[in-house]
């Protein structure tokens, strides 16, 4: 795992190494930067396949081919062989350095041979072509900047703001989309100028012109599996088989384990294809009852006997915030990041890789919202539009739960959004400010904004091809794998973990268990429940208590923190003194928010928690970015030429 960076035109090799500097959490065993009069890359690495090998950046053999890569490609063995059987020549056991050979051998096309996770750099210097590619669901990310014929990379923006040329106010409409998302879609991203590459999608520089196109997206085959027991066998097939790649390494590794289906599946599947090998898992604990789920993921561990780890998470954790904004680059406001990163951070403590369960849900259909879909197609063709009008207002009445699955906030939102057509009722439930309510909040924004626009053309493109409350479903699951997935949890997946150092694989994201899934037949990827298809394919490795046990969130207890032991920083950083000296936000709709908050009327959890990391955001990237700029630099300047500043 890695944090990568570069540029083409006219490279400056202390920028480079000041680039490769602000990201060293991303890899703290080695750093390596290279240029010549067109190009420059810089790489910080966290050694996890060839320990001895694998210095970046890396070179063919002739070096007409220069590579910096993050992440890691599971089938790299099988590449090699084939391509030391055409001739090629290889200098280390990386897996970075098949991707050399491999563009040697079919160009761009190689990308559509690599099974695994990856952020990559391809400097071809005989053509004087930038090959910048993400993997194809978006696990590693990877930021550039075009202007002026010149072009800039980097794992993380804050190695691109290094650059004095690169501007650091606010994308308006990009914010807008934040507070609605509570994330920053791709291609977009929180900074005017700087970009995201998409999942599945490769950028070529040539020219002092880029060109970005896709080179994956998942497509039904023309043959749909029917049959349940068939559609059984490949799913547990396709993920045993995702699994056993995910276990490629040569440091130790362990698995975040909650009480969930996903994460209890990956444990059982690695017993099963390793049964003598140590597993470690990790789990995190609330005082909160129905945040907990400590007692069910430690029976788990000893059904399988692993060696597992609980950690109670405290309220304390407001110390942490700024630091992981920091990290965060953007503003992103799931509340999982928090637990993400100490999960991380005590996993790291015994291991250097952990698996997730994250996926599962978008592939499997597992939020209640996808079987809301389905229920809201039943729900329109018995009601009628006056009657769910009337029902949609009545509903308003419905009060939030304090619990962390919050059925009766869930009910109200189903039934509120009851009257709209099917496209506009699912962005509805899955946004957090309504156009109205964003341009009170958000007077800056301009006019004809609207940042739901990209959503709505993938939904109503997939709902137009859904013909039952089935597909209604897998519809909506396709939207999250193409854009929550990656741009929130993935996102804050890599950037929480590599803050703590530790390399994050997700078996649940690979792309042959999901051209394996998307063979499968709607009606048996959907049911009365959610994931029956995965609950069915596990039947045989799983208890039943595992297979029965109901979804609960990875989330924070937030509406009770923020009435209590968060409350005075809620206060502080969204007080009104302070919205009115930035000047981004209209104070009264905030304190509004936090009056209902605070009297228990309604719960802003959510919403009040995405005012605070935006405001945490512009202290970051605003207020406190000069002097940590300053030292940036002044660290690359006290190391001795190409020495290692850890």
């Amino acid at each position: 795992m890695c944090g990568i960076a570069g540029m083409v035109g006219q490279p400056e090799p202390r920028l480079l190494r000041a680039m490769a500097r602000v990201m060293a959490h991303r890899g703290p065993d080695d750093e390596g930067v290279w240029s010549d009069d067109t190009a420059g890359l810089a790489a910080r690495r966290l050694k996890i396949i060839d320990l001895v090998g694998g210095h970046q950046p890396m070179a063919n053999e002739d070096e007409g081919c220069w590579l910096v890569f993050n992440g890691e490609i599971y089938n790299h063995r099988e590449l090699r062989a084939r391509l030391e059987s055409k001739g090629h020549r290889f200098r280390s056991r990386s897996d970075g350095e098949a991707i050399l050979h491999l563009y040697e051998e079919e160009g761009d096309g190689c990308l559509q041979q690599l099974e695994g996770m990856f952020g990559l750099a391809l400097w071809d210097r005989g053509r004087r072509r930038l090959l910048l590619a993400r993997d194809p669901l978006g696990i590693k990310p990877l930021y550039y900047r075009e202007r002026d014929g010149r072009l800039a990379f980097a794992s993380e923006a804050k190695a691109l703001l290094l650059d004095p040329a690169c501007p650091r106010e606010p994308d308006l409409p990009a914010l807008a989309a934040y507070l609605t998302l509570l994330y920053v879609p791709s291609p977009g991203s929180a900074f005017a100028g700087v970009e995201k590459l998409a999942p599945g999608h490769l950028l070529v520089f040539e020219g002092g012109r880029a060109r970005v196109s896709a080179y994956w997206r998942p497509r039904p085959p023309a043959r749909l599996v029917t049959a349940p027991g068939e559609a059984r066998e490949r799913v547990r097939a396709a993920l045993g088989e995702s699994v056993a790649r995910h276990l490629v390494s040569d440091v130790p590794l362990g698995v975040f384990l909650s009480s969930g289906l996903d994460s209890s599946s990956i444990v059982a599947l690695m017993r099963r294809h390793a049964p003598e090998a140590p597993i470690r898992t990790f789990t995190l604990d609330f005082e909160e009852a129905s945040f907990g789920e400590a007692p069910a993921a430690r029976a788990v561990a000893q059904a399988c006997g692993s060696d597992h780890r609980e950690f109670v998470v405290r309220p304390q954790v407001a110390q942490l915030l700024p630091e992981l904004v920091w990290h965060l680059d953007e503003p992103l406001a799931d509340s999982s990041l928090v637990i993400t990163h100490l999960i991380a951070r005590l996993a790291r403590e015994h291991v250097t890789v952990a698996l997730s369960g994250i996926g599962g849900d978008e592939l499997f259909l597992g939020y209640p919202r996808h079987l809301g879909a389905r229920w809201a197609a039943r729900y329109a063709r018995l009601a009628p539009a006056p009657l769910r009008s009337l029902v949609a207002r009545l509903a308003g009445s419905l009060p939030d739960s304090s619990r962390a699955d919050d059925p009766t906030g869930r009910l109200r939102r189903f039934l509120e959004a009851g009257p709209l057509e099917a496209p506009e009722r699912y962005l509805a439930w899955i946004s957090f400010w309504n156009a109205p309510a964003l341009r009170e909040l958000l007077p800056g924004l301009p006019p004809g904004s609207d940042p739901l626009a990209g959503h709505r053309a993938r939904l109503v493109e997939a709902l137009a091809a859904a013909r039952t409350g089935a597909g209604a479903a897998a519809a909506v699951a396709a939207l999250d794998l193409a854009t929550y997935l990656p741009d929130d949890l993935l996102m804050l997946g890599d950037k929480m973990t590599m803050a703590a150092s530790l390399e994050l694989r997700v078996p649940f994201c690979d792309r042959r268990l999901v051209e394996t899934v998307w063979s499968i037949a709607p009606g048996l990827r959907s049911g009365p429940g959610l994931k029956p298809l995965l609950r069915h394919a596990m039947e045989p490795l799983l208890p039943p208590a595992t297979l029965a046990r109901p979804k609960r969130g990875f989330s924070l207890p937030l509406a009770r923190w923020l009435r209590g032991p968060l409350a005075e920083l809620a206060a502080d950083l969204l007080s009104e003194a302070r919205l009115r000296r930035r000047g981004l936000l209209r104070p009264a709709p905030v304190v509004r928010l936090i009056d209902e908050h605070r009297a228990g009327r309604r719960s802003h959890a959510d919403r009040l928690f995405a005012l605070m990391v935006l405001e945490l955001w512009q202290q970051a990237f605003w207020d406190d970015w000069p002097a940590r700029r300053r030292a940036v630099f002044a660290a690359v300047d006290a190391a001795p030429r190409g020495g290692f500043p850890g």
